[in-house]
């Protein structure tokens, strides 16, 4: 609140007659005459300025820090007015918004000193009635005259305070103090004060959305420029500036011109952009001396008058986009090694190794029985490994055709129209894991080694070389190392995938954690299906302990999961386990109609429950029910 000049005289005479007799003058303003009575209840001195609680210089370096963008902006504005609060003698103050001083400027405050007043509080409670209490608590300019200060020694000068708000909240006041106060020009002052206010709360708002923006462009998983004809990059967001400096274009925290770095910067889409031409999602080649490297790029010309100023651009390198796929599409690991139940040594003694393992970046082989569990092992390793962040591809070499597994392996080019990543790209930075690995062409094996060796890959029909960093887990049903000294498998691969190797032992060599199983797979039934948790009785139990289980785990889930869907109660008894007879599931049911119509029984007829029990996927689940002439119904 701004008010005309006001009789000296007579507020010294309304003051005096409140602080003598505590009778409150009509005349005296609403809201100081409210803080007067609060002045006085508190019990604040009215004579003499007293000790001000004061910031300790750590705690003062650390506001002062965090207030830096205030400070240095009215600074700024300061230095511009320096000789009119020179010749006024004015004083100048920035105080946060629990009234602590921030900075000093000119003429000492109350005849204080800068360094001695910076730091204190300058609120109610510390010094009565002023204009830094009125703005405080009522949020609006105000100026105050001399006499309407609570302490007689501040009396002669005058002084306007303004508050700074950002986002309706009060961040720091602005004061002017006078000294001379008869020749103090108040609409000056005034209007110095609002200026700076206004002008502060607009600076101070656009670098809180500045800041936001800024944040946001971080945290995005793109690589986002602002470049100026000619090649010079005035913005890049963080990722932008890891690109960069990737390629040696930052020294010293300064850009180098693009068009000095970028070898075929001219046939890029800066250089079309700059000519008016925008880009949109377009693959881009960028060469530079340190490497050359792909992106998904967008380029925006930004104009003024019809005249490109500048350019905007967003880029996404391939391979990370592939990783975000990847993750989409849900390529991540669904198990843990906490997942994996066992209680006996010879599974705890894996267990131990695949923590072990899972720590270093060596391909691994895990070799064990069909259905013993490696696809979950395959997960929980690569979950406990540093690749966690990055995706888990697999691929099951026995279900694809050999002239098809190398297209799927190494991926396409463009002389089938359409270039494709393989599975090697899109496990880049992360695992690939490749089961029925002993099923692998030879041929398909020596570029699968050599591209391992090099760590670079072609695609099939290109001969453009790709990086990539991955790491191979292979799973075997067999001995692999007595396949590849027959010649049935290629040697240099195996040296390759069996720098590391785990074998899973069969269900049947850790009987006694058949019920630990059996039980752990119940509870995860029971949680995807939200379903209650059925109850297996010790009878039971003794079955499935004395069974050979031929299929191992998977076998045992398919028993269970048949039981847990088709026992009506919450106990599951002896005369619920269905075993399947003595055959179990095996390879057989590929040519034994009767197997595959009893295993078809054993999963209640769904196809899915099927092909996860048969290890198979659902095309080829429904060419054997072809093959064998049954309806998928």
């Amino acid at each position: 609140m701004i008010r005309e000049r006001r009789s000296k005289e007579k507020l010294v005479t309304y003051y005096e007659k409140f602080t003598s007799t505590g009778v409150m003058d009509p005349n005296v303003h609403p809201w100081v005459a409210d803080s007067w009575e609060k002045s006085r209840e508190q019990g604040i001195p009215s004579k003499d300025l007293p000790k001000l609680i004061k910031l300790n210089k750590e705690e003062l370096a650390r506001r002062q820090h965090l207030h830096h963008a205030a400070m240095e902006y009215l600074n700024g504005l300061y230095n511009q007015t320096r000789e009119h609060f020179n010749v006024y003698n004015l004083s100048l103050l920035l105080l946060d918004q629990e009234c602590y001083v921030m900075k000093n400027y000119a003429l000492p405050f109350f005849q204080k000193s800068p360094g001695e007043l910076e730091g204190s509080r300058l609120a109610e409670e510390d010094i009565g009635t002023s204009s830094i209490s009125i703005v405080h608590e009522h949020k609006v300019p105000f100026l105050l005259f001399g006499p309407e200060m609570w302490i007689k020694e501040c009396q002669d000068g005058d002084a306007c305070s303004v508050p700074i708000m950002v986002d309706g909240q009060l961040v720091y006041i602005v004061t002017i103090v006078s000294v001379e106060q008869e020749s103090l020009p108040y609409s000056a002052v005034v209007s110095l004060l609002l200026s700076i206010k206004y002008s502060m709360e607009q600076h101070l708002t656009i670098l809180d959305q500045l800041e936001a923006r800024h944040a946001i462009l971080d945290s995005v998983p793109f690589a986002v420029y602002h470049i100026v004809p000619g090649g010079d990059v005035v913005y890049s967001n963080k990722l932008g500036k890891s690109r960069l400096a990737g390629i040696d274009a930052v020294n010293n925290d300064i850009v180098a011109n693009l068009n000095d770095v970028v070898l075929n910067y001219r046939h890029t889409p800066l250089y079309k952009g700059f000519k008016g031409i925008p880009s949109y999602n377009k693959e881009v080649t960028w060469i530079t001396q340190r490497k050359t490297y792909e992106d998904i790029t967008t380029v925006i010309p930004l104009e003024q008058e019809k005249v490109v100023t500048s350019v905007v651009a967003v880029s996404l390198p391939i391979e990370d986009l592939r990783t975000l796929v990847a993750h989409a599409v849900g390529y991540k690991a669904r198990y843990s090694l906490a997942s994996m139940v066992g209680e006996t040594p010879v599974f705890i003694t894996m267990q131990e190794k695949a923590g072990r393992v899972a720590r270093n970046n060596n391909h691994l082989l895990l070799q064990g029985e069909s259905g013993t569990g490696k696809q979950r092992m395959a997960h929980a390793i690569h979950q406990a490994s540093v690749r966690a962040a990055g995706p888990l591809i697999s691929l099951k070499c026995g279900d694809i055709l050999p002239e098809v597994l190398e297209e799927e392996l190494f991926g396409s080019g463009e002389y089938k129209d359409e270039s494709r990543p393989g599975k090697l790209e899109l496990a880049n930075g992360g695992t690939l894991f490749l089961d029925e690995i002993e099923k692998m062409p030879l041929h398909v094996a020596s570029q699968l080694a050599e591209c391992l060796k090099e760590r670079q890959l072609r695609r099939v029909g290109e001969d453009v070389q790709r990086s990539f960093d991955i790491r191979i887990i292979a799973a075997c049903d067999s001995d692999l190392k007595r396949l590849t000294e027959k010649g049935v498998f290629f040697a240099p691969l195996y040296e390759i995938i069996s720098k590391s190797m785990i074998r899973i032992p069969p269900l049947r060599a850790r009987r006694e954690d058949i019920p630990l199983l059996a039980e752990h797979i119940i509870e995860e039934l029971a949680e995807q299906h939200n379903m209650p948790v059925k109850e297996l009785l010790s009878e039971a139990k003794e079955l499935l302990m004395s069974y050979e289980w031929p299929g191992n785990i998977k076998q045992l889930q398919g028993v269970v999961e048949q039981a847990f869907f088709n026992t009506e109660g919450s106990k599951i008894a002896l005369k619920d386990i269905s075993l399947l007879g003595e055959t179990g599931i095996s390879s057989a049911w590929k040519e034994d109609k009767e197997i595959f119509v009893e295993a078809w029984k054993v999963a209640g007829g769904n196809i899915s429950r099927l092909a996860n029990m048969l290890d198979v996927s659902r095309v080829t689940l429904y060419r054997y029910l072809k093959k064998f002439g049954l309806d998928k119904e």
